[in-house]
């Protein structure tokens, strides 16, 4: 092709296409992870041009591979966290939140944590008889579990595949406490369980809401519920005597940031008797996938975005030290604190006996029915033989 032939609109034709947002979609691209060793990339070589308002695009399906887990419950010693024992049904998350902190974890799988987190999805299909079987171990120590921490329990897919529901009432009939969090409305379908729970001070949930601005929300968390429709979901919630918390997070500078005393006052009107916050996290991939979102939604504020995200972090994208990972440091910092405090005091969000407190964990007793083994089903007679026999 001659030089003369180049479309004047792209002079250098192999400079790498420009990532588009997908309608329904967080993340703006399937970046590789860190693990890979080849990288595919994508150039513009000039040919078969689309016009630049068409909308087509390859059209992005989700998919939910079943699997079958060797162990359900996860265990940690971090001082930031709350909780020492968590579940998880669910791998990868259809919510498509891009701040998610645990996109990377699909880097282990060989996927993308970009669109690959958001729309190839994994169940653990015997996460309930799983967890049976912990709970039935002699020598277990109770502790809280919390439920849905590192993906939504309760996103789309489990409409039909009901885990959660099933891990609920494992731990509803054994008496064993649990927090679970969510961006999902599909939490008051279990409200009979949880509700029977809190009368014995087994349970606690709470809500995540980032933003009220639905535009906002429609591209940082595509697929989760609107920010109204959890907060009526809180408000049902607290109807039925369970309490409830919001979880403020992350906070995004000049993104969601002056939101934050809008949402507390939300959530406490809606019946939340205590709140948290995180600022926000860019571990590895999350970083690029972010900055990504950024030019694509929020170009004229990206800079000054990340040069504040930097001042919270010691002139660094992320620093994940303990102590200060979940807040942040530095003035800004501080001043994000002072707010979230004055807030909590306003809105009486931080008063004695509102909060979840110490579930009980006195209660526990071992489950009624407990399998003796937990393996994968084999194959029908009418599908293809094992190999091995």
């Amino acid at each position: 092709m001659a030089c003369d032939d180049i479309p004047l609109d792209n002079p250098d034709p192999w400079i790498a296409a420009k990532p588009q947002a997908t309608k329904g979609r967080g993340a703006v691209s399937n970046l590789a992870g860190r693990f890979e060793t080849q990288v595919i990339e994508t150039v513009d070589d000039g040919w078969q041009r689309l016009p630049e308002d068409s909308d087509i695009s390859p059209e992005l399906r989700t998919s939910v591979t079943p699997e079958y887990a060797k162990t359900i419950l996860s265990r940690n010693q971090s001082p930031d966290l709350p909780f020492s024992v968590s579940l998880n049904p669910y791998r990868g998350c259809e919510h498509g939140c891009v701040y998610c902190f645990a996109r990377p974890t699909h880097a282990y799988l060989g996927l993308s944590p970009g669109l690959d987190f958001e729309t190839r999805l994994y169940a653990k299909l015997n996460a309930p008889e799983l967890l049976r079987q912990a709970l039935a171990v002699h020598h277990y120590q109770v502790s809280p579990i919390a439920l849905g921490i590192n993906t939504d329990a309760y996103q789309p897919c489990e409409r039909e595949l009901r885990l959660t529901r099933r891990c609920l009432e494992v731990l509803h009939e054994c008496e064993h406490p649990v927090g679970v969090i969510t961006k999902s409305a599909l939490i008051e379908r279990d409200i009979d369980l949880l509700q029977d729970m809190a009368r014995n001070n087994l349970v606690a949930a709470a809500l995540t809401i980032t933003t009220l601005n639905h535009q906002v929300a429609r591209t940082l968390e595509p697929r989760a519920a609107s920010p109204t429709r959890r907060l009526q979901a809180m408000e049902k919630l607290a109807r039925a005597g369970i309490p409830v918390l919001v979880s403020v997070a992350p906070v995004i500078p000049f993104i969601t940031e002056q939101e934050l005393e809008n949402v507390l006052q939300a959530a406490a009107s809606a019946g939340a008797t205590a709140a948290g916050y995180t600022v926000l996290r860019l571990p590895w991939e999350v970083n690029p996938l972010f900055q990504e979102w950024l030019q694509t939604h929020f170009p004229e504020r990206a800079q000054r975005v990340m040069n504040r995200i930097r001042d919270m972090r010691g002139g660094k994208d992320y620093q994940a030290s303990f102590g200060s990972r979940m807040r942040g440091e530095g003035l800004w910092a501080d001043l994000i604190r002072q707010r979230f405090a004055k807030a909590l005091k306003r809105y009486g969000l931080d008063k004695s006996g509102n909060r979840a407190g110490e579930l009980d964990c006195h209660r526990f007793r071992k489950p009624r029915h407990i399998p003796t083994q937990v393996e994968k089903p084999r194959p029908s007679d009418k599908g293809q033989l094992d190999f091995f026999g």
